[in-house]
């Protein structure tokens, strides 16, 4: 019973950026798609990088 619930404490911890990055306004389309996609094979390190990064393309250059 105390590994299942290690393990759902963890799926919970690990989804936390995914679903913080899914429901950002800071990008949108393939680039939200994209730091999706680096936080879950790259870890919580890339959802640092998003803080800090995105959006990459600044939308006022956005055409």
């Amino acid at each position: 019973m105390f590994s299942f619930l290690c393990v759902i404490v963890f799926l919970v911890l690990w989804s936390i950026p995914i679903i913080a990055i899914s429901v950002s306004d800071r990008t949108s389309g393939r680039e939200k798609f994209a730091w999706i996609l680096a936080v879950i094979f790259i870890s919580w390190f890339a959802w640092v990088f998003y803080l800090l990064l995105a959006p990459i393309i600044s939308r006022r250059y956005r055409a």
